[in-house]
């Protein structure tokens, strides 16, 4: 039975890509952890662009991450200012908005600080992500699997519960301040309004909303990492063991001339 033999430059061309599916099939897990890393830290890259002047990058953050979030300052974090958040209030009294669009364009001044580039939802989802990556590395050998039914439960219907509200509740009463996840009534109802006034009403840090938002954010982005990253790095593991038998091959057992 006759061999099959390839010319050294095709050789070298399969042996290139089994190295490099080795590479990438033993440091996946760095390499991704390292581009969350900088998709989250960046966000906060650009308040402190703003504070030092750099305004043309701190810009450039914002316009790009526009693309990734709604940007809403009244749910989104400052830094370099006398609080982390402000209600519709105190940012209309010092821009001027009549529609979520050019109530997004609000990014801080200096007396107020300087806003995050997405929102309080995205920095715990896509946090949760990041920090569920690097855990995974520490523990992925002693790591259970979770099941699909568990991360719908616990990661999808909480963010879908919450998402589809705040939408509902956007598209119904818009910036109005008065629609239901605005007030959360019914929250005072259920809860026999034992809590502050500001735990019910708006976005701020600390309230209801602000609340929901990072757990659900959270829950989903390490649920999903938890139901995911297992997968993966089995998958790879196998891709691992078969470029390392082809590298480890006699130049392929006769397949390279």
């Amino acid at each position: 039975m006759s061999q099959t033999v390839v010319s050294d430059r095709t050789a070298k061309f399969v042996l290139a890509i089994d190295r490099f599916a080795l590479g990438l099939a033993r440091h996946w897990l760095l390499c991704v952890n390292v581009i969350l890393g900088v998709l989250v830290l960046a966000p906060f890259a650009a308040p402190a662009l703003k504070v030092i002047g750099v305004t043309q990058a701190a810009d450039a953050i914002y316009f790009f991450y526009g693309f990734l979030c709604h940007q809403l300052p009244q749910r989104s974090f400052f830094l370099f200012g006398p609080t982390v958040s402000y209600s519709l209030a105190e940012i209309g009294a010092v821009w001027q908005f009549d529609n979520a669009l050019n109530l997004r364009q609000f990014v801080g001044n200096s007396a107020m600080g300087w806003k995050v580039a997405w929102s309080d939802r995205m920095v715990a989802l896509y946090g949760a992500l990041w920090i569920g990556g690097i855990l995974f590395a520490v523990a992925r050998r002693r790591l259970p699997r979770l099941s699909p039914k568990a991360w719908l439960a616990l990661g999808v219907l909480p963010m879908l519960l919450d998402g589809l509200s705040h939408m509902v509740n956007d598209i119904v009463a818009g910036i109005s301040g008065t629609g239901l996840r605005d007030t959360n009534a019914w929250l005072q109802f259920l809860t026999g309004d034992i809590f502050p006034a500001t735990f019910y009403a708006g976005d701020a840090i600390g309230s209801f909303n602000n609340l929901a938002r990072l757990a659900t954010g959270a829950l989903f982005g390490l649920t999903t990492i938890w139901l995911i990253y297992p997968c993966v790095d089995q998958a790879l593991q196998d891709v691992e063991h078969q470029a390392r038998m082809r590298l480890a091959s006699p130049r392929g057992a006769g397949f390279f001339r």
